[in-house]
């Protein structure tokens, strides 16, 4: 019998090395993360495996699975741990080494394995460690999934079975980027720069670029796990002007940036103007929906209002649904209304059939973005930026809040807000014109101007968002009031950034 994981517990003692050691908070709403050692420790991820290992045999399919893991200096040990907890479960492991989010999951297509764990903290600080999971391509796991798998894990239900088996995979890098180049080409020459922040994407991203007859410039693309000059993380804005140096240092047509497990996307135009995951989104949904009829599209609710009102799309009878963010929330929503691409502000973008599998990957968001400009020719990326509708939006801001204060200061955040709503309060000068609880709470002001307030799923943060159609101005209002009213609440702390 496998020991039952403790909650607390420090390092460099007997008991570390004795124990299994979970922090409850790691088991996030469609994912895991925890600080390794100071959160988990490796007979923690051992408890893991045995522990989604079992939940596999009681979800009652073939326990077969595909594990892989990202370029980080633990991350090799984390996913040895991992596997021994799954062959201690009795499940079939197929070890593809080193990876990208995406390799994992084509992999399940391409060896008919119904399950995945992915090992990787994606763009988060050196340090942290967790496991992507699914178990029903190209699906992962939501709430419902995750915690029934903690419940296994930290109450100690999980079941040891005979039956265990290894399989190593030497190929599946090779086999991906084949699949994604196959019969792939541009049919116009693209300058491009391929930014991977050192991060894992590195090793596959200008590969598959070149390979579909783009020039590519790399920066940043050698591998290392310290991260000496940013970390891996599209949304951040150290990353993106450094993107945007170098595509105006080359004059390149695009700049493309990935994060740490290469699952998202980052864009900035010739003239060097960092795009937004959001707008780029726009951007490709006026292209495909002047190719598929009725497209139909999801996008989270950190996202900008554009997919409801613009021109193109509403000419194109393109149809958008707002959800909840997060990239196992937008891939099922996507995947239950068969829409042709699921967009979120983080840049997960999830192109379903004839373009995707489903799941979310960096590289075929790349590669559409170079499709678009393709069927584009007499326009640049700036050129097409400046054909949406203006807006005036913040990046996605991130105050510190605790992982386990952050769900009760959104749901008095919430409260606030429909307060003033029931009241006929103005905010900004303006009545509310409708509040989106979903996720969080996204206000939208009478104008269309809206700010959004939810709790990060990954880390101990709130997650701020604004924008407005009609000013600047009012963009700074909506975020002067939603931060004057989070300043009310000691357990919300700095920015990581802000407007």
């Amino acid at each position: 019998m496998f020991p039952k994981p403790v909650f607390e517990l420090h390092a460099n003692t007997a008991d570390y090395e004795r124990l299994p050691f979970i922090k409850p908070t790691g088991f996030r709403e469609y994912d895991a993360r925890w600080l390794f050692e100071k959160e988990i420790n490796l007979l923690g991820i051992q408890a893991l495996g045995l522990g989604l290992g079992t939940y596999l045999h009681q979800l009652d399919q073939e326990p077969s699975i595909v594990v892989g893991q990202d370029y980080r200096s633990y991350s090799l040990s984390i996913k040895q741990a991992l596997m021994t907890g799954l062959l201690a479960a009795g499940c079939t492991v197929h070890d593809i080494g080193l990876a990208l989010s995406p390799v994992a999951y084509f992999s399940q297509f391409a060896l008919d394995v119904p399950a995945v764990a992915m090992v990787t903290a994606s763009h988060n600080e050196n340090g942290w460690t967790g496991v992507k999971m699914g178990a029903n391509r190209p699906l992962t796991f939501g709430p419902d999934e995750m915690s029934a798998l903690k419940n296994i894990v930290l109450e100690g239900k999980s079941e040891c079975r005979p039956g265990g088996e290894y399989i190593w995979i030497d190929d599946m890098a090779e086999r991906y980027i084949d699949d994604l180049t196959e019969d792939k080409k541009i049919e116009h020459p693209i300058k491009i720069v391929a930014a991977c922040g050192n991060g894992t994407a590195g090793a596959f991203a200008p590969e598959v670029l070149e390979r579909i007859g783009c020039e590519v410039i790399p920066l940043n693309c050698d591998l290392d796990h310290s991260f000496p000059n940013h970390n891996p993380n599209p949304e951040d804005l150290k990353m993106l002007h450094a993107l945007r140096d170098k595509v105006l240092e080359v004059g390149a047509d695009v700049g493309v940036a990935f994060d740490g497990d290469g699952d998202r996307c980052g864009v900035v135009d010739n003239e060097g103007v960092e795009i937004f995951a959001d707008k780029v989104g726009v951007m490709l949904a006026r292209d495909l929906s002047g190719l598929y009829d009725n497209a139909q599209f999801v996008v989270d609710v950190k996202s900008t209002g554009l997919y409801l009102t613009d021109p193109v799309l509403i000419k194109n009878g393109a149809k958008t649904d707002y959800w909840k963010t997060g990239h196992s929330y937008i891939k099922r929503r996507s995947h239950e209304l068969n829409a042709l691409v699921g967009f979120e502000k983080s840049g997960h973008y999830f192109f379903n059939p004839p373009i995707g599998r489903g799941y979310d990957d960096g590289l075929v968001s790349a590669m559409a973005i170079c499709d678009m400009l393709c069927r584009n020719p007499g326009s640049t990326m700036a050129d097409l930026r400046r054909s949406l509708p203006q807006t005036w939006g913040s990046p996605t801001m991130s105050p510190h809040c605790p992982d386990d204060k952050k769900y009760g200061v959104v749901d008095k955040v919430v409260r606030h807000f429909q307060r003033i709503a029931a009241a006929s309060e103005k905010i900004a000068g303006q009545n509310i014109r409708e509040l989106i609880t979903v996720n969080g709470v996204r206000i939208v002001l009478h104008d269309g101007t809206w700010g959004l307030v939810r709790a990060s799923s990954n880390t101990p943060n709130l997650v701020v968002v604004v924008e407005s159609p009609t000013s600047e101005d009012n963009m700074k209002a909506i975020f002067k009031n939603i931060d004057m009213h989070l300043s009310d609440y000691p357990e919300v702390g700095d920015y990581d950034q802000k407007i």
